[in-house]
């Protein structure tokens, strides 16, 4: 997991150098930008956390679920691709998806903007052997507690842990046929954004898939080559690296609240199409 993002370091560096030494034809430049949209999948994999999870109820004041607030440390949790929904048109939105919308400004400094969206899945691996402190129901805890999702919790954002972000865009161009048909490149992108989860959560045998909602923040980069052909057409193959913090996600009808931040890392592969304007 920790070696993920020191290769993606060593190949952004390498990228930077190899596009400030090569020469190479330069692509003929527009007065007008490029306008691209594309679509893929991904693959993630998580840092560790400790979830937060609060209600101050009390069942005495017509609240069901009462009075909770404990924290599970260090939780691992893996994704889920779903890839073998993809040959079935109606479920394309069910796998781990990425779509991208951006504009080229086909500058010297061959710059851009782009809308990034990553639905990826986060899901709190069951049965895991965890330290639990805080208080349930007005008993403290400070003791080890297996995470089994029939008597306790099992918690997820399965509908997506959804990273929406907003990335500047730098491309190093290394090569352009004569022709025009072809061209290769490096992509960086990097911004903010926010994380729009929808959160599974299982606790004490009672199960909500809560409402969609924005519940926190991402920052994260981006880095991987393009491969662009026929003039219209274009691939990315990028590997991303985020920090995540969920500072607000719902968990029993919105009268609990969780909280965590974790790192990701993201393998993408997305498939565009592109117009000069």
């Amino acid at each position: 997991m920790k070696l993920i993002p020191i290769l993606l370091f060593l190949l952004l560096t390498q990228i930077i150098a190899f596009g400030q030494t090569t020469n190479t034809p330069s692509f003929k430049k527009r007065n007008k930008g490029t306008l691209y949209a594309s679509w893929g999948y991904n693959r993630e994999w998580y840092s560790k956390s400790d979830i937060h999870i609060q209600n101050d109820g009390d069942i005495n004041q017509h609240n069901q679920y009462g009075s909770y607030d404990f924290t599970i440390h260090d939780a691992k949790a893996s994704d889920r691709d779903d890839f073998d929904q993809i040959p079935d048109v109606g479920n394309i939105t069910i796998p781990q998806f990425s779509a991208r919308v951006g504009y080229m400004f086909n500058d010297k400094r061959d710059l851009g903007i782009e809308v990034n969206y990553d639905h990826a899945k986060y899901i709190v691996n069951d049965y895991q052997n965890l330290h639990v402190t805080g208080q349930i129901f007005g008993t403290a805890i400070d003791k080890d507690t297996m995470i089994d999702p029939k008597g306790f919790l099992h918690f997820e954002h399965s509908d997506g842990a959804n990273f929406l972000s907003v990335n500047l865009v730098k491309r190093y161009q290394f090569y352009n046929a004569p022709s025009k048909r072809l061209r290769f490149s490096a992509v960086v992108k990097a911004g903010p954004g926010l994380v729009y989860p929808r959160t599974d959560v299982t606790l004490f045998g009672t199960r909500v898939n809560n409402k969609w909602h924005v519940a926190g923040y991402i920052l994260s980069a981006e880095v991987g080559p393009r491969l662009e052909f026929f003039k219209y057409f274009f691939t990315e193959f990028t590997g991303k690296v985020g920090f995540a913090n969920y500072t607000n996600a719902l968990v029993l009808d919105g009268t609990g609240k969780a909280n965590h931040k974790f790192t990701t890392v993201m393998m993408i592969f997305t498939f565009g199409f592109q117009v000069p304007l």
